[in-house]
């Protein structure tokens, strides 16, 4: 007995009968995937699984698309249930029937027109594109294969988390070229002070003590504004 899709029946030239065709076509016009029964190359029946969208995704979606982030839709599914699923979603660019390689190869094809690439996926045939994005994406609700091959993960697997995960990661990289550039000005004006640059115009020295108290309020500049992250918000 086997059971799996169209693709695999036509291994072991297996014919799906016309209702049932039509009948599984109906289903996955609804957005639910098809798996047919066969025994000794005879199709007997199929297997209806529904997987439904979760209630903020598609507003996390046009969440991503009005900043600017472009949204493709890599699935395994049938073509028909990814336009079902594309259609509710709002998406005009997906690609049905994926196998690992088409996940894998479409990531790089963007890539290579010089595109960065956030890729986010829950399963084990995820896990190759998964690497190969410039940012891997797993859902903490998925495999742990997926997990292991992706840069972040999101606990809660809400894709909310993608376009949160953006905003921190701009917020901090910009805390850091500020701390650095804070830490450059403070030490050009710092170190020639302290080396003795103005005793020969006004005799003046810096003491040990003023150093060290000069260099301890540096780190905490540096301190106080890296925690405004805090103070990011991520909504």
């Amino acid at each position: 007995m086997i059971l799996g899709n169209t693709t695999l029946l036509e291994q072991v030239q297996a014919v799906v009968p016309d209702a049932l065709s039509v009948q599984a076509v109906e289903e996955q016009k609804s957005g639910k995937t098809v798996s047919y029964i066969a025994v000794d190359a005879q199709v007997l029946g199929c297997v209806v699984i529904s997987d439904a969208i979760k209630a903020t995704s598609k507003q996390a979606i046009a969440d991503l698309r009005a900043n600017g982030i472009e949204v493709i839709m890599l699935t395994g599914d049938n073509k028909n249930t990814a336009q079902a699923v594309a259609g509710e979603l709002q998406l005009t660019d997906f690609k049905a029937e994926c196998l690992p390689e088409d996940k894998l190869n479409r990531i790089k094809e963007l890539q290579a027109k010089g595109k960065i690439v956030a890729m986010a996926g829950d399963g084990i045939n995820d896990s190759p594109a998964l690497a190969q994005a410039n940012v891997g994406i797993a859902m903490g609700t998925g495999t742990d294969v997926a997990i292991e091959s992706a840069a972040i993960t999101l606990v809660k697997g809400d894709l909310h988390g993608i376009l949160k995960a953006k905003k921190l990661s701009h917020a901090v990289m910009k805390n850091i070229k500020q701390n650095l550039f804070f830490a450059f000005i403070y030490n050009t004006l710092g170190i020639p002070v302290a080396a003795g640059i103005l005793f020969p115009a006004f005799g003046m020295l810096l003491s040990p003590m003023l150093a060290a108290t000069a260099m301890s309020l540096s780190s905490v500049s540096v301190i106080v504004n890296a925690l405004r992250l805090k103070r990011v918000s991520l909504n």
